[in-house]
């Protein structure tokens, strides 16, 4: 079958496909043939050798976490879902390998029928991320959230999950998505020089818990919460423990490293959460791009630029 995987640290053209040995479902697992699959932006920082010193990589380094596709293998133990399902979900995060032709699931939900399979492809990654972060802020009804990056892939679906949980939502983007922030529940404001005043203004009231997406700005973002303990962050900041910042993630990592910790729990019950929200036409994906899985360093590029809105896919 065909992989994307890359061999050495390096720029996005490291990214490549190769033919690569089918893997087959476990127990507890399901094996699906992938019709789409999300690119992981946590992977383009790996790969860049920018996370070098914290996350151990073997090369060669399959990538991709998230997918939806067919069932065709169910593992011992596995019941409820049967061969030509239509599920999407997750890998394990040691083995990822999502941006392939086959996929091997530890979690999955049925796929909403609303979605097409480009936005099925990319939503278990950032449904988990987003459930997992608002959990641990313990966002409910009547908080006011900051979502710093509020336009990017998981950006999109914690606006929307936060305001489902009847919070109150201030999004950062870039002014030309702001009517689309709007579209998803969100009041919007920029980035940069100001952040602060200009979430004080939107929220005499103050903020509850800030969700960072982007990265860059945890001082402001600490002064916007008025404590380092109602901010986390996603972004690979390695200055978030030294500001009492919690940098939430999944990866498998070198606990002696400085700076970014051990993964946290994942939040798979976000999945079942999202098909009941998609269910009632209160949960989008918004795709910003979708690319031949033979077109991955494409994806990774424009990953990297930090322009995209919503979620990068690649189909099959």
């Amino acid at each position: 079958m065909r992989a994307v995987q890359f061999s050495e640290y390096g720029p996005a053209g490291v990214v490549h496909v190769t033919e690569a040995e089918e893997p087959h479902a476990g127990p507890g697992t399901v094996r699906i043939a992938v019709r789409a699959s999300g690119l992981s932006a946590g992977e383009a920082h790996i790969r860049s050798g920018g996370l070098r010193d914290v996350v151990p990589v073997t090369f060669p380094y399959r990538t991709g976490f998230d997918a939806a596709g067919v069932v065709d293998e169910v593992g011992d133990g596995v019941t409820g879902v049967g061969a030509g399902d239509e599920v999407f979900g997750m890998t394990a995060a040691a083995a990822r390998g999502a941006n392939a032709d086959h996929a091997v699931l530890v979690a999955w939900a049925p796929k909403p029928a609303a979605w097409s399979w480009e936005e099925a492809g990319g939503a278990a990654g950032s449904v988990e991320t987003a459930t997992r972060v608002l959990d641990r802020l313990a966002v409910g009804a009547g908080h006011t959230v900051l979502v710093q990056g509020a336009a990017g892939g998981v950006g999109t679906i914690a606006v929307q999950f936060a305001v489902a949980r009847g919070a109150a939502v201030i999004g950062t983007a870039r002014e030309h998505n702001h009517d689309f922030l709007r579209s998803l529940g969100a009041e919007p404001t920029t980035y940069g020089p100001g952040l602060v005043e200009r979430v004080r203004a939107l929220a005499p009231g103050g903020v509850d818990a800030v969700f960072d997406c982007a990265g860059g700005a945890l001082p402001d973002l600490i002064a916007v919460a008025g404590d380092p303990a109602r901010v986390v962050t996603i972004a690979p900041d390695l200055t978030a423990a030294t500001l009492g910042v919690h940098m939430s993630h999944g990866a498998q990592v070198d606990d002696a490293a400085a700076g970014i910790g051990a993964a946290d729990p994942p939040a798979v019950h976000g999945l079942g959460i999202a098909v009941e929200l998609a269910g009632q036409g209160r949960l989008r994906v918004p795709v910003a791009a979708a690319f031949p899985l033979t077109e991955a360093a494409a994806a990774h590029e424009l990953s990297e630029s930090r322009h995209a809105r919503g979620k990068i896919v690649l189909v099959n």
